[in-house]
Parts: C-alpha cells; structure tokens; sequence
C-alpha cells in the first residue's frame, strides 16, 4: 500500500514542480511599446456576451466594455440575449440608447430542448459580429480597463489563433442580513474556490506554454474568427451543454498546438462571482466534470485520470492509517509529498491572481481538496440532468 502511494504522490510532485518551473520560465506579458490602438489598425474584436437572467450583473460588465482603453472604433459589443425571464433585456436596451459603445443585442427565439443554450448564443452572435477577433466573457463578470488593449496587442504580436486568459472570483460577497456563522461559511467557500480554481488556471496556463493544451475558461477567451469556421465551430459536440470553450480550443489545438496561448498578465484577469450555494457549486463541478468522457484529445484524458487517482490514493492512505494499516510516519511522509510543491504552486498562482493575502488559506483547502477531486469524479460518471440558468441540462 504504502509503495503504490508512495510512487503515485511523487510522480504528482514531480508534475508540481515541473510546472513551478514552467510558470517561473515564462515572462508576464506587457504591452507592445507600438500603438495598435488607433481607428485605422486593421484588428478589431467583438465582445460576445451570452446572457440569461442577468439583471443583477450585466450593467457592472457593459460599464466596465465602457471604460475600455482600446479605441471604441476598434471594438462591438453583441449581447446575445438568452429568452431572459427578468429585466436583463430591458436593461440592455436601456444602457445601448446612452452608450458611446457599439452595442447590438442578439435576441435569441425561445427554443425547446435546447441542450447548449452557451454555444446556440455564441454562434448565432459570431454570424453578426464584424470583427476578425472575437472574444467571449459572461454577463456575471468584470474586467480590467486593459482588458480588450492588451489583448489585441498580444494577439497582433504573437499572431496566436487562441488567447486565454485568467478568471478568478470576487470576494466578500457575503450577504449582510446573514448571521455570523453564515457569514463565515460563505466567506471560507468564497476563499476555497479562489484557490482551488486558481489550481486549474495555473495549470492550464502551464499546458499552453508548453504547447500542450488541455482546458480553458469561455469567461476569458479570444479567438480568430477564420480560424473558429475553419475547424467546424461547435460542430460535434452540439449537444453537449459545456464546452464552448475547451472543446473549440483542443480543435484549434490539434491544427495548430503553437497557436494557443496563454495571455500571462493581470491586466486581462477576468474576475465573477463564486457559487453562493452547494448546489450552484454542484451543478456547475459536474457540468464540468462531465466533459471529461468525450474529450478526444487521450493527454487530456489522461491528467485528468491521473488527477483523481492522486486524490483518492491520498484518501485511501489516510484510510488505512485509520485502521492502522500504515503507520503515521509512512501517512505524514505521502501528505508531505503530496502537498509540498503543490503548496509553492498554488502560491504563485495565487500571487499572479493578485490574492497574496490567501496564501495562509491554502493548506486548508489542500486538506479538503482531494474529498471534492474524488467526489466530482465519481459524480461526472452518473449521466443524468442538472439545474443551469434555470434550465434542466443534460
């Protein structure tokens, strides 16, 4: 037992401190010293902004798409509205009558047994959009001044297909009228879910700097138009509810694994809220988890196996110290192995992400991590339906 662990935590310590050096070897990206942003550069984006009930949110975003350094000549917005049930529509409409922005809405018809709402709004919006780039953000979310300057600039430099960027959550976004347990509950889950979905964003990030890329976040994402039509768009995995973003970047990736990148800057960090519930938590980990089955890409698939087994070898040690089938010395050197360089790791990443101030929260969710690894895990291989947006998904 304690060989198996053993050799199963090094190999992930190994993979920790392989991509500490990735990450510490690739240089933060700045600004071009040369000015793309004038009206006549030939680069220009569209905005693309799928929505449902988002009429607590999407007026913090369009103010922020305002506030862009880029020249507004060089960039649309298209709201592609989603048969919202609140005002969200009626707020968009409102804000596009007194914005110097261009903003268009794309109302979307309602649809029965619509199994991915995300890619229908996107590929309805990509067929109105003018621009050569497109980007694709939430309505839940916030960006930087730079956000849209910066990376165009990247793009123009590096001529990349694909651009990532970092997505992190806001915090203290605890309700006031709660109790104080209730307070303190939903600010330790807001903590736990900066970090851990940092884990995933630093080792994405990492993927691509080696050319190896194997999960994105559409909350972040820019991509060539041409190159979008050119691999099919969401052709094949339409009627999946997630992937309208990892599943287009491992088609760009298989044609062109150079040209997907990683905008390493935190000007381009996009931030949105964590999961204020359990079960907005649940449905959005198995979401997706879910994806994991119908990835082509056998790398992919691969980490992904690996991941959980390093959990649950983990949990099955502690297990049998329990029942004193492994001494507490052989259990204390497996944590050791196991949460050292993964501890450096998660700093970094954390740092970049401009969340110094949770790198004492770590070790915490170190501790409950591998119980969420192998839960989700588990969960992903029950097909079944889930709540998202209001809508039952399968």
């Amino acid at each position: 037992m304690f060989i198996i662990s053993f050799l199963i935590v090094s190999v992930y310590f190994l993979m920790n401190v392989t991509l500490i050096v990735i990450w510490l070897k690739q240089q933060i990206s700045t600004s071009s010293n040369k000015s793309y942003n004038n009206d006549t550069h030939e680069v220009h984006i569209s905005i693309i902004i799928p929505v449902r009930n988002e009429a607590e949110n999407i007026l913090f975003l369009l103010h922020d798409l305002e506030k862009q350094t880029l020249s507004k000549a060089l960039f649309e917005v298209i709201v592609a509205d989603d048969d919202s049930t609140d005002e969200t529509l009626k707020i968009v409409q409102s804000f596009q009558k007194n914005t110097s922005i261009n903003l268009i809405i794309n109302q979307l018809p309602p649809k029965v047994n619509n199994t991915s709402p995300k890619k229908r709004a996107i590929d309805s919006s990509i067929q109105l959009a003018k621009g050569q780039l497109i980007a694709t953000t939430d309505g839940d979310c916030r960006v930087e001044e730079k956000w849209l300057e910066t990376i165009v600039n990247f793009q123009s430099e590096t001529g990349a297909y694909l651009v990532s960027g970092a997505v992190t959550f806001f915090e203290n976004q605890a309700i006031q009228s709660k109790s104080l347990i209730q307070r303190i509950i939903h600010s330790f889950i807001e903590k736990a879910q900066i970090i851990e979905f940092g884990s995933l964003v630093g080792s994405g990030a990492c993927a691509m700097f080696i050319q190896k890329p194997n999960m994105c976040n559409g909350a972040n994402l820019t991509y060539l138009k041409s190159v979008f039509y050119e691999v099919g768009g969401f052709a094949g995995n339409e009627n999946l509810a997630s992937g309208d973003d990892e599943f287009l970047m491992h088609k760009i990736a298989a044609k062109y694994p150079e040209k997907v990148q990683f905008l390493k800057n935190s000007d381009v960090i996009v931030a949105t809220h964590a999961h204020a519930t359990w079960r907005s938590f649940y449905n959005q980990r198995k979401r997706w988890a879910s994806k994991w089955r119908h990835y082509d890409n056998w790398n992919t698939t691969a980490l992904a196996v690996f991941i959980f087994s390093a959990n649950f070898i983990l949990l099955l040690a502690f297990s049998s110290w329990l029942l004193a089938f492994l001494s507490v010395q052989y259990f204390v050197a497996i944590l050791l192995i196991k949460f050292s360089a993964e501890f450096v790791f998660l700093t970094l990443i954390v740092s970049f992400l401009r969340k110094k101030y949770l790198i004492w929260f770590i070790p915490f969710v170190q501790i409950i991590y591998p119980l969420y690894v192998v839960f989700f895990g588990l969960a992903a291989q029950k097909q079944g339906e889930y709540i998202w947006k209001g809508r039952k998904l399968s």
